[in-house]
């Protein structure tokens, strides 16, 4: 148990960290922009190009591994938005957000520091995958589908395929995945001034993210608890994982480190891209700051439980063997 508390204490004591300046200082948020810059734009991709890079190209193109994590991703989506829409009567557009709210984990902030410090640099690979192909669907989902509730009136449908595809192709940590996945078919290896460069950024990128993201949580205060939050919270950081778990051992014969990657990543909390969906949309936005902030708090305790069940045995690396 000492080995998982002190895996998760700097990880977590980081996002106490930026959540206790925040509170201290009294900063804006608009205060934060230039971090967030510097993690999205620079330190977060050199990190996903370092490793993959160095990674052999046959083990980038794992189609099985790639289908598995994504479909338990969005199993739970469906489950959340059909619930909600047939309780609010055909509400399409809050049904999305809480949908993603129960589906859409932080994958880019958390996910890469703490799979990296929990099982080493081969977990870059499966993190780097699995981020790049659930963002490329989550950018295509919300557009699509707010534009179906009529909460997108303003754009066309030719509008909406041209911005669902500049988001995809111009996300730097999709750049970034997609230049690495070139260096490693092609053996390129980037001069030793520039290696050590992206060596330096690559290390600034998780304690950056971290910090920001308790300073983001400080910065937007959960007055109350909604009831609606429970069945999200269950779904995110409990049966998400475990269905991520179970179709991975059901679909192929994947690493440890590459099947509990996946389950960490899917037992990460809501994302702050909910909340920024929320709020571009006008739709669940106080419930979906809400639903990031209780997440996080509740996944203090079930990502150390998995932690420790992983690092103890009881989890083991093939459910079906």
């Amino acid at each position: 148990m000492s080995d998982v508390i002190g895996l998760v204490l700097p990880f977590f004591g980081l996002i106490f960290m930026g959540y206790l300046v925040a509170r201290i200082t009294r900063q804006p948020l608009e205060a934060l922009g230039w971090m967030n810059t510097f993690i999205i734009y620079v330190a977060l991709p050199a990190l996903f190009f370092q490793l993959l890079a160095k990674t052999p190209f046959e083990r980038l193109t794992e189609w099985g591994f790639i289908f598995g994590a994504v479909l338990s991703t969005y199993v739970i989506f469906l489950i959340m938005f059909v619930a909600s829409y047939l309780i609010s009567r055909g509400e399409i557009a809050e049904s999305t957000v809480k949908g993603l709210a129960a589906a859409y984990g932080n994958i880019g902030y958390m996910g890469p520091g703490l799979a990296l410090l929990a099982f080493g640099e081969e977990a870059a690979v499966p993190v780097a995958l699995i981020f790049c192909f659930e963002n490329i669907i989550h950018f295509a989902v919300a557009p699509m589908m707010m534009a179906l509730s009529g909460a997108d009136r303003a754009a066309s449908p030719g509008a909406l395929a041209l911005g669902v595809v500049r988001k995809i192709v111009f996300h730097p940590f999709i750049i970034a995945t997609a230049v690495g996945v070139a260096g490693a078919y092609f053996e390129f290896r980037p001069p030793v001034p520039i290696e050590r460069f992206l060596e330096y950024l690559s290390r600034a990128a998780a304690p950056c993210a971290l910090f920001a993201m308790g300073v983001t949580l400080a910065l937007r205060p959960l007055k109350r608890v909604p009831v609606e939050l429970a069945p999200i919270a269950a779904l995110k950081l409990v049966v998400h994982p475990l269905l991520c778990y179970l179709v991975l051992s059901w679909v192929g014969d994947y690493p440890p480190t590459w099947l509990f990657s996946a389950v960490l990543l899917a037992a990460l909390p809501t994302a702050t891209n909910v909340f920024v969906i929320a709020q571009q949309y006008g739709v669940w936005v106080q419930r979906a700051s809400a639903s990031v902030l209780l997440t996080t708090v509740i996944s203090v305790g079930t990502v150390t439980a998995l932690l420790y069940a992983i690092k103890s045995g009881v989890l083991p690396p093939d459910l079906f063997p």
